[in-house]
């Protein structure tokens, strides 16, 4: 019987990337995505394209009013979405406003108990610590403690297989992350990163400009279309759209 994994499906660049690299590895994709109350609902519409494209055999989609909660810049409509600091590359002590509270543990949560009743072997999940905005639940030890956990509150644990939390862009780069999507010919033309809700992305936001900056980094182009007055440092215009297979040229 082939592998199975649950593959926790965003809309964004790294869960994109991380699904492709399910489906590279030989496992049958179980996609899982959350309406949790964010405003960048956008990323819905993306996460179906990428779970369509990555060929799931399922797809499921859970809703969680997080939102009732606030606390956060992404599911609070009060709380404004802060543009990216200039000073960005200087780790901080102080969490994000663009933290969504214990947001990874529900989503590993329900992926865990979705992952028991397809019997899938695995959860894949796109987080990186390298690149990242500094939440606390895309740290390694935080996924070390949740295999823990995997190990001790499941069934199929208990009986000896247990189900693996598997984090492939850990420890990569934004810009080696689209490195990967693109030698995968992963399908980023069809993703989503930016916090706002807008038909085209900001440019502005941390998530935007972590996007192109890695883009830059890696010599593409960002295939999907920002406002004209998104962050001059990083933009770039987008090329034409790649399909899942096809890889496309850097830039000269």
């Amino acid at each position: 019987m082939p592998k199975r994994a649950v593959c926790l499906i965003s809309g964004g660049l790294d869960s994109c990337t991380t699904a492709a690299i399910a489906k590279y590895d030989g496992y049958d994709i179980y996609a899982l995505s959350f309406l949790y109350g964010q405003r960048h609902i956008r990323e819905i519409e993306s996460a179906k394209a990428v779970a369509e494209t990555v060929g799931a055999i399922e797809h499921q989609f859970i809703e969680i009013d997080l939102g009732s909660l606030g606390g956060s810049a992404l599911t609070d409509d009060s709380i404004e979405v802060p543009d990216a600091g200039r000073d960005m590359d200087e780790k901080s002590r102080e969490i994000p406003i663009t933290y969504v509270p214990a947001r990874n543990t529900i989503f590993l949560s329900y992926a865990l108990a979705y992952a028991e009743v397809v019997d899938a072997d695995a959860i894949f999940i796109g987080a990186t610590a390298v690149d990242y905005s500094g939440y606390p639940d895309c740290r390694p030890e935080y996924y070390e403690a949740f295999q823990i956990l995997a190990n001790l509150a499941t069934k199929r644990a208990v009986e000896g297989d247990p189900v693996e939390i598997k984090t492939p862009l850990i420890d990569l780069s934004k810009a080696e992350i689209i490195q990967k999507a693109k030698e995968l010919g992963a399908p980023l033309e069809k993703t989503w990163s930016c916090y706002r809700g807008g038909k085209k992305a900001c440019g502005k936001c941390e998530s935007c400009v972590l996007r192109l900056r890695g883009f830059a980094e890696a010599g593409y182009e960002d295939p999907i279309e920002y406002e004209d007055d998104a962050d001059d440092d990083h933009a770039v215009k987008p090329p034409a759209a790649c399909g899942f297979g096809n890889k496309e040229k850097k830039v000269n």
